[in-house]
């Protein structure tokens, strides 16, 4: 039988301070194991998924509030990590193993509510898996319209060739005084139009590659190190950010959100996209998004009176049917009113228009 948190107990850790999402009972899996060992190459989310149906309501069943969802339970590879089936509703803690993993698996096992807020180490599980999203964490750029304009641009290419890429040289003017050794390159792109109000949003600068500065002046010298589009004279390049995999736990918006798929990231208008792809969503920090929040993807559905339309033999008129749940997307890049998201399930394709809303 399927373990619930009740509406009751949610009411008792409101008044605790703890955060609670009006999401109705929590479903623990039948499935679910009394204790789990952390192996390399696990996430939260895909651990969550052993213990929970909604695996995105990890934080419940951590019992952790707002502040230890910014800084999560540093949980790493040998961690045991037992469901408390002794209170009610189920816990889930981390044990304390004696005499190392194999004793920890098959002995006793002292329980620790073990909140961490210090940095993570390097050993601490991710939420989501870093190479889904890495490349993304600096890129894309939401910028103004004309916002590259003052940034340094290739004025000339080895040996004259309209495209180089990874291994070739190219001349920069504009670096001045910085000493900064690592850019990226990037190229104007088109704009992010709001598909509610068709308003322009900001502009989505094409990320091209990295260069690293051999040689300084004016021009001064760049090696292409790596490059994910033909690069070009006219191309422009920004500070690369120091690379770092911010740590976040998946968790619902505590308000209401409600907004729609801008379009896929580096894709066709026309293409469509699944699990692991990267959506931009009409909403972002002004509206409460911030990293770590998971929504649900919908889609509208209208259909058409075949009886009508077959004594006709022409459409009649649509029928708006109730929006069609098909997927969950992971907030992990925010700004103003644009964010980025990683499609964590899909049951069919994913496409700009569709809905994204709490879960």
């Amino acid at each position: 039988m399927q373990k619930s948190i009740t509406a009751l107990l949610a009411l008792a850790l409101a008044g605790a301070g703890l955060l609670v999402l009006a999401q109705g009972d929590l479903q623990v899996k039948d499935t679910a194991p009394d204790r789990y060992v952390v192996q390399r190459g696990d996430t939260l989310w895909s651990i969550a998924t052993k213990f929970l149906n909604d695996q995105w309501r990890w934080p419940e069943i951590w019992r952790m509030n707002e502040e230890q969802i910014r800084n999560p339970h540093n949980i790493s590879p040998g961690d045991v990590l037992v469901l408390d089936r002794s209170v009610s509703p189920p816990q889930l803690r981390i044990g304390e193993a004696g005499g190392g993993l194999g004793a920890g698996v098959a002995g006793a096992v002292k329980l620790l509510p073990r909140i961490y807020t210090q940095p993570l180490t390097s050993e601490a599980i991710p939420a989501i898996s870093p190479r889904a999203i890495e490349p993304f964490l600096t890129q894309p750029l939401i910028i103004e319209e004309g916002g590259l304009a003052r940034a340094p641009r290739i004025i000339a290419t080895e040996e004259n060739r309209v495209n180089v890429g990874a291994g070739n040289v190219a001349y920069v003017s504009g670096f001045g005084d910085t000493d900064e050794p690592v850019w990226q390159i990037y190229r104007a792109g088109g704009p992010l139009v709001d598909p509610d109000n068709q308003r322009t949003l900001g502009f989505e600068a094409v990320f091209l590659g990295t260069a690293r500065v051999t040689r300084s002046g004016e021009p001064a010298t760049v090696h292409i190190v790596n490059s994910k589009k033909e690069i070009s004279a006219g191309d422009r390049l920004i500070p690369a950010p120091p690379p770092t995999i911010p740590q976040y736990v998946p968790h619902a918006p505590s308000a209401a959100v409600s907004g729609r798929i801008i379009g896929l990231y580096d894709a066709l208008a026309t293409s469509v996209g699944g699990r692991d792809s990267i959506i931009s969503i009409n909403r972002g920090r002004r509206d409460g998004l911030e990293l770590g929040h998971v929504l649900a993807v919908y889609r509208n559905v209208v259909i058409y009176d075949q009886k009508d339309y077959l004594k006709s033999r022409d459409r009649s008129p649509a029928i708006q049917l109730p929006p069609e749940r098909y997927g969950l997307a992971f907030i992990f890049r925010t700004f103003d009113s644009v964010s980025y998201a990683l499609v964590m399930e899909s049951s069919r394709p994913v496409q700009g228009g569709d809905i994204v809303q709490n879960p």
